[in-house]
């Protein structure tokens, strides 16, 4: 019997309370369809390559030990000081090294060997992220001949600063032993085929169909992330009932908030975000004592040197902030380094008046989404949102900003705080109306059912088990 089998780096694990939207959506799936969810174990361990299995209500959750020195340098390494600034834009801090690129065709490979028993051929594999392109092509070399789809949650950026990575061409040409794959965007998608076409040679239909010249065929799409509106706004509702919503509600003595969370990451904007908040503290004096800013920031990766700079940059400069603003009653920014549970943080959204979104570079961003659904139908609050984030393309009622424009960024805030209600209610009903038309339901159930019609051509690699 057909199976879903999704793959990802890191597996969310039963009664994980890191476990976010995404992971429900592909729990969900997972759910409807019966399968296995494959990925690292999240342990380094003496004897790498140790296959863990679980099985919880009707799902198999297959997990791979890495050694602690392929852990470092496929994820500390490749994958996020190579990857991932160059996925966003950010060719500065590429940090391109051969031992590293190594330990992540290595990685991959470890998983292809560990997954490819589990597949057979009429089952759906879905594999997420940067962290393992690879997949597929491995995959196939292990001979397994299953539809394989792709989606890739961070932007792409176009030919010229891919071309800037060496072994590029390896890479990109990976991505046509899938057989879908998704994107976030248009831009992100037509990068894609401009590279294939312009850089790889191949030809592209008019419904980006992508044929190489070696006749490998993959079909590329537009299926942006979206959320559960429903499961956010209810969870908004009873949330103004929990302690801790409770208590930074009574802090506030009734000042207005702004709120932004964002994983602790450069490309999120945050040390452009204080610096917009300065802006506005000096520009609009009017609003002081008025209102707080709390920032939730998680750390991650902070193995990572620039993460590790990032931490502290911003941690100079909320000091700077307060420092310069404060008074012995008020404290214009919050500053919080820890995680909260979603329902907790869409209690925060509800309450807040202006949701701050200022990424400098985006796939999505579904905090912009989530702060969306999370309002109050009768007394909304204003999204500020970066037009640099994927989101931007669909809540085009949201006010938009470019972060690098902390001017700009402050005469938005002093906007959404002088709007009037009219005005908020009408931007926020037009978003509401466009994340209620598309969830993240329809995004899998989507995906999947054009990964099951899909007829790209595959050629037959070396021991195929299809004859």
């Amino acid at each position: 019997m057909a199976k879903l089998i999704v793959a990802s780096n890191r597996v969310a694990m039963p009664r994980e309370t890191r476990a976010g939207g995404l992971a429900a959506a592909l729990l969900g799936a997972l759910s409807e369809e019966g399968g296995i969810w494959f990925g690292w174990s999240g342990k380094v361990a003496e004897t790498p390559g140790q296959v863990h299995k679980q099985t919880e209500d009707g799902i198999t959750y297959v997990t791979v030990d890495l050694a602690r020195r392929d852990y470092e340098a496929y994820y500390n390494g490749f994958a996020n000081r190579t990857l991932w600034p160059l996925l966003h834009y950010r060719l500065d801090l590429v940090d391109y090294r051969r031992d590293t690129y190594r330990a992540y065709q290595r990685v991959n490979r470890i998983f292809a060997r560990a997954l490819a028993p589990l597949v057979d051929d009429d089952d759906l594999v879905w594999v997420h992220d940067y962290h393992l392109i690879p997949l597929a092509a491995l995959l196939r070399e292990e001979g397994v001949n299953a539809r394989i789809g792709f989606y890739l949650h961070t932007p792409l950026p176009p030919p010229d600063l891919v071309n800037a990575l060496p072994g590029h061409r390896a890479l990109m040409d990976a991505l046509t032993d899938y057989d879908v794959i998704g994107f976030q965007t248009r831009g992100d998608l037509q990068s894609f085929t401009d590279y294939m076409r312009d850089v790889a040679g191949a030809q592209v239909s008019f419904d980006d169909v992508v044929t190489t010249e070696e006749g490998q065929q993959v079909h590329a799409v537009t299926l942006p992330v979206s959320i559960d509106p429903k499961l956010v706004a209810e969870q908004a509702a009873r949330a103004s009932s929990q302690h801790t919503v409770r208590r930074l509600r009574d802090s506030l003595l009734g000042r207005w908030l702004v709120i932004g969370v964002d994983r602790l990451d450069y490309s999120k904007g945050l040390t452009d975000r204080f610096v917009s908040m300065s802006r506005f503290l000096e520009r609009y004096p009017q609003h002081r004592r008025h209102v707080t800013m709390l920032q939730v920031a998680p750390a991650t990766r902070g193995e990572v040197p620039e993460y590790k700079q990032i931490r502290d940059e911003l941690e100079q400069h909320a000091g700077a902030l307060n420092g310069r603003f404060a008074e012995a009653d008020w404290v214009p920014l919050r500053y919080v380094n820890r995680t909260y549970p979603q329902s907790t943080l869409a209690g925060f959204y509800r309450m807040a008046q202006v949701g701050l979104v200022t990424p400098l570079r985006d796939g999505m961003n579904l905090v912009a989404k989530e702060y969306v659904a999370a309002q109050d139908p009768q007394d909304p609050g204003v999204l500020v949102l970066s037009s640099f984030a994927g989101a931007a393309q669909e809540l085009e009622d949201a006010l938009l900003v470019n972060p690098h424009d902390h001017e700009g960024v402050a005469e938005a805030m002093n906007r959404a705080m002088t709007m009037r209600p009219a005005e908020r209610r009408r931007r926020w009903s037009s978003m509401r109306t466009i994340i209620e038309e598309w969830t993240i339901n329809d995004w899998r159930k989507s995906f999947l059912a054009l990964l099951a019609d899909s007829r790209t051509t595959k050629p037959r690699p070396p021991g195929s088990r299809r004859p």
